[in-house]
């Protein structure tokens, strides 16, 4: 048995979505910037994906600025904010601690170019008191950014509160929902942001595709150069098979929106069970305010890559957090933000489920896991006795 509990890294594509890049990807090869019949019928693919997107988001066609994945959107946003208001003395950046690399990498890199960057705390739940954000923004603040839900813990911010407050001072507000996209209702008017990033293959769209939101009426300047598609944004030939099957993926993800609670509902019997079963166990961050696929747990007593694999080799994907950071022997900068014990950074995994994970995939986990924490935790003991 093979078991995906590894979502959040990356979700499998819908079969209509591999249908719809295969069709497009042969029977649609023209450039979308052409004048001609092949150009045209390219051109019209990519419209329809972009409304598609735009209805998952509430927002219009217009605003959507297709990129390669949330990366490129994360930094279109922070990098083209902040360059476009620079003249105005508006050069400060506002994040938070618990970001993904793609804003975090890029928020220091702005430092070094001169923009000061200030990086807000989070509590130990793993959500960010707007009250902080009151007490850090400053005139001469050009973003705010602060990510919808977190990609290790799940938690969900306060968007709207602190979309409201950076409005109040005059600074735009970005929020990467890479992670939120798929699994919630996500409505850019209701939350009242002026950017937003998203990336396709976190909901079942191809790897390699994403969108920027752009409030109508927000400057940007553009980091990719060249020629002016997406509206002189985001230069560069379009990848019109992938982006289609970014539109089917997003139909998708609008109408299984309800089934997120039978995905919410497989997460809490799946953690109820480890910590009913497994001892020294603990969830990792806010337990109510949080995406409905995600539980992130510590396991006292070992190491989380140990147990990562031993959880493969009964054929269980899972993760130790971002995939981004894989192979990284650094802990966790997401839990240490939250200021969790040194141990507790080393040792948790996150548990990510999707719309294909099933009671008996979930039943098969809790089944194993007792065993197998149980003798790690008796190596680890072992080796530390011989040391």
């Amino acid at each position: 048995m093979r078991i995906y509990l590894d979502h959040n890294a990356t979700a499998a594509p819908y079969p209509a979505v591999v249908e719809a890049v295969s069709r497009v990807l042969r029977d649609s090869f023209g450039n979308a910037s052409s004048v001609h019949a092949f150009g045209q019928q390219a051109k019209a693919e990519l419209d329809d994906a972009r409304v598609r997107l735009a209805d998952l988001l509430g927002a219009e066609p217009s605003e959507v600025v297709f990129t390669s994945g949330g990366t490129e959107a994360d930094n279109l946003a922070l990098r083209g904010a902040a360059e476009a208001l620079a003249p105005t003395g508006r050069r400060r950046v506002i994040t938070t601690g618990i970001e993904h690399e793609a804003v975090l990498v890029t928020a220091r890199a702005l430092e070094r170019a001169g923009h000061p960057v200030t990086i807000l705390p989070v509590g130990t739940g793993g959500i960010v008191d707007p009250s902080s954000l009151e007490e850090a923004i400053t005139d001469d603040t050009a973003i705010v950014s602060v990510m919808h839900a977190n990609n290790e813990v799940g938690t969900i911010q306060p968007i709207a509160s602190l979309a409201a407050m950076a409005r109040a001072h005059g600074a735009l507000f970005h929020t990467d929902a890479v992670q939120s996209v798929g699994k919630i209702p996500v409505s850019v008017r209701a939350l009242g942001v002026d950017l937003l990033s998203l990336s396709g293959h976190k909901f079942g769209a191809p790897k390699g595709v994403g969108a920027l939101w752009v409030r109508r009426g927000v400057r940007l300047s553009s980091t990719m150069t060249g020629g002016k598609q997406e509206r002189s944004r985001r230069a560069g030939t379009e990848n019109v098979p992938a982006l289609a099957g970014l539109g089917v993926a997003a139909v998708i993800a609008r109408e299984s929106l309800p089934s997120m609670a039978k995905v919410a509902r497989l997460r809490d019997e799946l953690e109820e069970q480890i910590l009913a079963r497994v001892p020294g166990t603990a969830v990792n961050g806010d337990r109510a305010c949080r995406v409905p696929n995600t539980t992130n747990i510590s396991f006292d007593g070992l190491e989380a890559e140990s147990l990562l694999i031993a959880l493969d080799l009964e054929g269980v994907a899972v993760s130790t957090g971002s995939a981004c950071s894989s192979g990284s022997l650094e802990p966790s900068h997401v839990l240490r933000a939250m200021g969790l014990p040194h141990p507790r950074t080393r040792n948790s995994l996150r548990f990510s489920l999707g719309p294909t994970t099933t009671a008996d995939e979930v039943a098969f986990v809790a089944d194993r896991l007792p065993a197998l924490v149980e003798k790690l935790r008796r190596l680890t003991a072992t080796a530390a006795a011989l040391r």
